[in-house]
C-alpha cells in the first residue's frame, strides 16, 4: 500500500497514467451529507479534463440515475445520468438480462427503484405500504398473489412488512423466478448514539431466510458492476481505479473486479485498521488492503499536473 501524497513526481505521474477509468464511491469520498469534501470537485474535474471516464457508484436504491443528479449539481460536480451507477439501475439491468421481461417484477423498495425498472421497460408492482391489518390467521386465509411474476427485487423499503415478506417468498417458491437484492449493507450510519437503523441487507436476509433462496446482489462489494461496465462502456479492469472510504465495500469491490484501489481517509475506514489487516494471515482481511491511500481525494489536486 502506497501513500500517494508521499510519492515523487515521477511515481505520481506513472500512477496517473496507469488508469483510464475512475469508479468512485460518493459519501465519505466526494461529500459528507450536503458538504463537499474540500477539493473533490477540482480533482474529479481534472480527471475529466485528462480524458478519463468517470463513474459514480452508490449502493443507494431509492432514486433513479437522473434523481441523483440534483445533489451532484448542487455541490458543483459536472456529471450526467450515464455516469451514475446506482443499485436501482444495476437491478434493472440484471433483471432485463436474466428474467422473462414479459412477466412482472415484485418490488420491495422505493418509488425510485420502481421508476428505474420501468425505464428499462419492466412492469412492476408492490410499492408503498402493505400492512398486516388483521390477525395472522385471517390474513393467511385471505392471502392471494399475482400471477405471471418473473422476478423479485429487494431494496430499501421503509414500508417493509410481514405481508411483503410473505408475498416475496411465495413468488420465489417458483425456482424460475429471478431474485435480486440491491445490496447487503447491514445498517445505516446514524449520529444518534445507541440507535440502530436497519439497512437493506436486513430486508434481503429476511426474504432469503423465508424463501430459502439466495439473492443475486448487484451492489458493492459484489462484482456485477464490472460486468455492466465492460458490456456498456468497454472498460479495461486493469486500467480502472476504484476510489472509496470503506474497505469492506469499496476496496473489496475493486479487488473482486480486478481494479486498482485507492482508499481515502475522509470516511469510514482508518489507516490503523488497514495496517492491522496488512499484518494478518487471514485472506479475508488482507484482501481489504488497498493499493494506494490518501488523506483526502482533494489533496491530490496539488500533485496533478
Amino acid at each position: 500500500m502506497k501513500d500517494l501524497l508521499g510519492m515523487s513526481r515521477e511515481e505520481f505521474n506513472n500512477f496517473m497514467n496507469s488508469f483510464d477509468t475512475v469508479v468512485t464511491d460518493c459519501d465519505g469520498v466526494l461529500w459528507m451529507g450536503m458538504d463537499e469534501i474540500p477539493g473533490a470537485v477540482k480533482v474529479m474535474t481534472k480527471f475529466k479534463e485528462m480524458g478519463k471516464k468517470i463513474f459514480y457508484v452508490t449502493n443507494n436504491s431509492t432514486k433513479t440515475r437522473v434523481g441523483f443528479l440534483d445533489k451532484f449539481k448542487k455541490l458543483g460536480f459536472n456529471t450526467n445520468a450515464s455516469e451514475v451507477i446506482c443499485t436501482s439501475y444495476l437491478a434493472a439491468q440484471y433483471i432485463s438480462d436474466h428474467a422473462d421481461t414479459n412477466k412482472k417484477v415484485y418490488v420491495i423498495g422505493s418509488e425510485g427503484l420502481a421508476a428505474e425498472l420501468q425505464t428499462a421497460g419492466l412492469k412492476c408492482f408492490g410499492i408503498g405500504p402493505d400492512p398486516l391489518g388483521m390477525d395472522i390467521g385471517e390474513f393467511t386465509s385471505k392471502f392471494s398473489i399475482e400471477q405471471d411474476v418473473g422476478a423479485v427485487v429487494v431494496g430499501f423499503d421503509e414500508h417493509f412488512s410481514y405481508p411483503k415478506m410473505m408475498k416475496a417468498a411465495s413468488y420465489l417458491y417458483n425456482k424460475s423466478t429471478v431474485f435480486v437484492g440491491t445490496n447487503t449493507d447491514e445498517q445505516f450510519p446514524l449520529k444518534k448514539a445507541g440507535v440502530v437503523m436497519p439497512g437493506t441487507g436486513a430486508l434481503v436476509r429476511a426474504v432469503e431466510t423465508c424463501a430459502n433462496r439466495k439473492a443475486f446482489v448487484v451492489g458493492k462489494p459484489e462484482a456485477y458492476l464490472r460486468e455492466v461496465l465492460m458490456k456498456e462502456e468497454n472498460i479495461t479492469p486493469s486500467r480502472t481505479l476504484m476510489i472509496g472510504d470503506r474497505c469492506n465495500t469499496d476496496i473489496l469491490l475493486g479487488k473482486r473486479c480486478g481494479f486498482q484501489t485507492l482508499m481515502v481517509l475522509s470516511g469510514v475506514t482508518s489507516l490503523e485498521e488497514v495496517h492491522e489487516w496488512q499484518q494478518s494471515k487471514d485472506p479475508a482481511l488482507t484482501q481489504l488492503v488497498p493499493d494506494f491511500y490518501s488523506e483526502t481525494l482533494g489533496l491530490l489536486h496539488s500533485k496533478i499536473q
